[in-house]
C-alpha cells in the first residue's frame, strides 16, 4: 500500500481533509444512511412481486448512502470512484480469484464442523426462468455496490475516528478499520445463512477482508465492486452449471 497516496493512487478520502473533511455529526448522518439503506434492502414492502421488483431495493441500497454522502460533502462524493486503469482491472480479477480460493478453503474447514448453510438464492435462481436469471445477475451489480458502501463507508469513518480523534498512527488506524469494518458486513448476512454466527463471522467475514483489499490497494470503489461482482457471478454461475449437469 502507498502510505499517503500518489498521483496514481490518491490517499483515502474524507479522513484527512482530502478532498474535504467530515465532522462527527456528518459521519453519523452517513452511517445512519447506510443503516437505512440496508433496512430498505431487506424490508418486504420495497420489493413488489413482479420480476422487476428486485431492482427497487437494490437501487435504494446503493443510492441512499451516495445521496447522503453527496448531501454532506457535495460533489466531493465522487472521490470514492476513479476511472479504472489496466492495473485496476487486473486487481479486480486477482482479488476475485483469491477470494474464491479463500472462501472455498475456509468453507471446507467449517463444513466438517457442521457449519456452512447454503445461500437460499442458489435454490431460487435454479428454479427461475432464463429471463429472471439474467435480471438477477444484472441486479447483483447495484446490490454489490451497496454492499461495498456498507463496508467502505464505515471503514473510512473508522479511519477518520481512529487517526484524527484517537491519534493512532495511520497504518494502525487503517488495519483496525479494515478489520472492524468487516464485522457489520458479516452480521448483515445472518438472516441469509440461518443466523449461523460462526459461518457469517468466519466465512463471510474472511471473504469481506479479502474483497476490501481491492479498495485498500486501489482507493477506488469501482475496483472492489468489480471484484465483488466477478466473485458472485462466478459462484452463482458455477452453481447454476452444476445444477443443470445434475439433472
Amino acid at each position: 500500500m502507498h502510505p499517503t497516496g500518489s498521483q496514481d493512487h490518491p490517499d483515502f478520502p474524507f479522513y484527512a481533509g482530502r478532498p474535504v473533511s467530515l465532522s462527527g455529526p456528518q459521519w453519523l448522518v452517513v452511517m445512519a444512511s447506510v443503516a437505512l439503506a440496508f433496512w430498505l434492502l431487506v424490508a418486504a414492502w420495497t420489493r413488489p412481486a413482479q420480476p422487476w421488483g428486485m431492482w427497487i431495493p437494490v437501487l435504494l441500497f446503493c443510492g441512499v448512502p451516495l445521496c447522503a454522502l453527496a448531501l454532506v460533502v457535495g460533489r466531493a462524493w465522487t472521490a470514492l470512484f476513479h476511472r479504472p486503469s489496466g492495473r485496476d482491472l487486473l486487481l479486480m480479477v486477482g482479488i476475485a480469484a483469491l477470494n474464491l480460493v479463500v472462501t472455498l478453503l475456509i468453507g471446507l474447514l467449517l463444513n466438517g464442523l457442521d457449519h456452512g448453510s447454503a445461500n437460499p438464492a442458489f435454490k431460487s435462481m435454479g428454479e427461475a426462468d432464463t429471463a429472471t436469471r439474467v435480471m438477477a445477475f444484472a441486479a447483483m451489480v447495484p446490490q454489490l455496490l451497496g454492499e461495498e458502501l456498507l463496508t467502505i463507508l464505515p471503514l473510512l469513518a473508522l479511519l477518520w475516528w481512529l487517526h484524527t480523534r484517537m491519534r493512532l498512527a495511520r497504518r494502525t488506524a487503517l488495519v483496525l478499520a479494515w478489520l472492524l469494518s468487516a464485522i457489520p458486513f458479516a452480521l448483515a448476512h445472518l438472516p441469509t445463512y440461518q443466523w449461523d454466527l460462526v459461518q457469517c463471522l468466519v466465512i463471510i467475514g474472511s471473504a469481506r477482508l479479502v474483497l476490501s483489499l481491492a479498495y485498500l490497494f486501489s482507493r477506488n470503489l469501482w475496483v472492489s465492486t468489480g471484484a465483488h461482482v466477478l466473485n458472485d457471478w462466478t459462484l452463482f454461475g458455477a452453481g447454476l452449471l452444476l445444477g443443470s449437469l445434475s439433472h
